[in-house]
């Protein structure tokens, strides 16, 4: 009885552990998806900016 109650706390432990340890990585990630979603938006501004300057120097060009 003792040894199986041992057993059951050391698993426990280890899975309390293993939770400590994926709540952090999950942490981390959503840090990062927000920093991922920042350059996103940065990258999609520049993306339309640079669109625009295309399209005003198409419709400079004289027709063939």
């Amino acid at each position: 009885m003792d040894s199986e109650l041992a057993q059951l706390e050391a698993q426990l432990e280890q899975l309390i552990s293993l939770h400590d340890r994926v709540k952090a990585e999950n942490i981390g990630l959503h840090g990062r998806v927000a920093q991922l979603d920042a350059e996103n938006r940065q990258l999609a501004a520049k993306l339309k900016l640079a669109i625009g300057r295309l399209e005003a120097l198409l419709d400079k060009l004289p027709e063939a």
